[in-house]
């Protein structure tokens, strides 16, 4: 069976699902994304990821492309139409497509917010690729690069080129993530994870969540679970030189969940290996994905 993705209404095989050149996405980066993980066919955090997605499109001035109650009717639809049994659901919507009124309804292509614009959603079911054991056993390395993205990376912008480039960087330096450096020095996040470290005295931290920072999902649920176990949390940035002197450095994301981070920059993290914070969080955070999906791991 075909993988079916859904485009502004329908449900089409993926090799029809297009929109149009004129799109504000394509050509603006005009728009914003979710990725919500599933397993045994049934979402995980929906609701935490619907909020976020709202928060992002407030911040565009953006409408929602449907009400709530219906966007969650497409989106296990979607999951419906296909087979996967775990994966991701790719969430995309933009501000649309902008016509002329006086000029015969043709498509144009301008900065400034059109008027009466419908926004664009597409969605699609993915594979998703979880870490192996020995990553989570041994951690990972990663490098650092500057954070040269804008000011408002508390949006899930489909607007990704420095992300990109930083991930690249790190592909060409064997790493597994690249971490992301402000002009004061300060580790503001991966670029497409969060970042963590627990210091010398034992204490979780990460960067505090405004707008140098997205807000990921897995980090609300990971911060959650660290107070509830009794750590002692600190939303306070780090320096690259903190996290080489830390007990453990450690990132989030949807596809990584708790990933241990073996080296930065080619030197070793303590003993080189997972820790026990690490660990623990893992086992809290899957336990709390089987709650909501009945995933046996």
């Amino acid at each position: 069976m075909s993988r079916i993705n859904y485009v502004n209404g329908r449900y089409v095989p993926q090799s029809q699902a297009v929109v149009s050149i004129w799109d504000r996405g394509y050509q603006l980066a005009d728009g914003v994304y979710e990725v919500v993980a599933f397993f045994n066919r049934r979402f995980v955090d929906e609701d935490l990821h619907l909020q976020r997605l709202q928060r992002s499109l407030s911040v565009l001035a953006m409408d929602m492309p449907m009400e709530e109650r219906a966007l969650r009717l497409v989106m296990r639809e979607l999951l419906r139409r296909n087979t996967l049994e775990e994966g991701n659901l790719y969430l995309q919507v933009t501000r649309g497509i902008a016509r002329r009124n006086g000029d015969a309804g043709v498509e144009y292509r301008d900065h400034p917010f059109p008027a009466g614009v419908t926004p664009s959603l597409s969605m699609a079911i993915m594979r998703a690729k979880l870490p192996s054991d020995k990553d989570l056993s041994l951690g990972v390395p990663v490098v650092c690069a500057p954070d040269i993205r804008w000011g408002h990376c508390d949006v899930k912008s489909i607007a990704l080129l420095p992300n990109l480039l930083a991930k690249q960087y790190g592909v060409e330096k064997s790493a597994k993530e690249t971490f992301l450096v402000n002009a004061q020095g300060f580790v503001t996040e991966g670029s497409s994870s969060n970042a963590y470290i627990v210091d010398a005295n034992g204490v979780l931290r990460t960067h505090p969540a405004d707008n140098h920072i997205l807000n990921g999902i897995r980090r609300v649920n990971i911060l959650r679970i660290a107070r509830e176990l009794g750590m002692k949390v600190e939303e306070r940035a780090f320096t690259v030189e903190e996290a080489l002197a830390a007990r453990e450095v450690f990132l989030s994301s949807a596809s990584t969940h708790v990933l241990p981070v073996s080296s930065i920059d080619g030197k070793q993290i303590a003993d080189g290996k997972a820790g026990e914070m690490s660990g623990k969080l893992l086992k809290i955070f899957r336990e709390h994905i089987s709650k909501q999906t009945n995933k046996i791991w």
